[in-house]
């Protein structure tokens, strides 16, 4: 399936390419055009700021205008913060790059539109494109910074095409406790406590008990939590014993 090209159109700062192909790179994305850079191309500006996504910029495409650069685009996206007088399908970064997967699996190629930094894609630009995407962000300060912009469409993209795992637990170094460990720290809890005279009134220890028992539970504990608690409750025990 065929990546989409993002395309920066009239870029100001050399700066801003570099973080733009450094974004691009952490997102496993690499194909990028550049449309008539107002400091002219090769950019060592650029090349400073895109550290190790350096070999992104060296295959560039680099046009003198919009049309040239859409080249092959069979869809293309125009990102825009600001409402435009154009009747055209409007996505958030999320929609749209779910749209880009379904083009390019189909076996169409995807282009995305990002403008110049200080005022954006101009109409004539955006007229070109098949759709919008706008990102929902706080209307009373809607500018995004070019890289900005490009690092939340190449995540979206990552999203919408690899197996993402949306949370997982570093264990460092231990496993998760199993059923017959909680039970043994509980039931070295309970036999303690009973000893010192904890589960008082008599009538009131059942239900105390299935409290602790239900607490013991709910906690995720790891086999390297049950021997600290197993060591805690002993090291109390003989400071009792001693005199504590």
């Amino acid at each position: 399936m065929a990546e989409p090209e993002f395309i920066l159109v009239r870029p100001q700062m050399g700066e801003n390419i570099g973080a733009a192909a450094r974004g691009m790179w952490n997102f496993g994305l690499s194909r990028m055009a550049i449309v008539d850079p107002r400091d002219g191309w090769p950019n060592q500006k650029a090349v400073a700021m895109a550290s190790g996504a350096g070999r992104l910029l060296d295959e560039a495409r680099v046009t003198e205008t919009v049309p040239e650069a859409l080249g092959e685009a069979t869809f293309t996206f125009a990102t825009t913060a600001r409402d435009r007088d154009l009747t055209k399908p409007v996505f958030t970064p999320e929609a749209a790059m779910a749209k880009a997967c379904d083009v390019s699996a189909a076996g169409g190629r995807v282009a995305v539109l990002f403008g110049p930094e200080r005022a954006g894609l101009e109409n004539e630009d955006i007229a070109r494109a098949n759709a919008i995407v706008s990102v929902p962000v706080n209307p009373e300060f809607p500018s995004l910074n070019l890289a900005q912009c490009v690092l939340l469409l190449g995540y979206e993209w990552r999203r919408a095409t690899k197996e993402i795992t949306q949370e997982t637990t570093e264990m460092a170094g231990t496993e998760w406790a199993t059923a017959i460990e909680v039970e043994k720290l509980a039931e070295h809890y309970e036999g303690r406590l009973e000893t010192a005279g904890f589960f008082f009134p008599p009538e009131k220890a059942p239900a105390m008990k299935r409290t602790l028992r239900n607490l013991w539970s709910r906690m995720p504990l790891t086999r390297a939590d049950v021997q600290v608690l197993h060591g805690v409750l002993r090291q109390m025990v003989r400071w009792k014993e001693r005199g504590g």
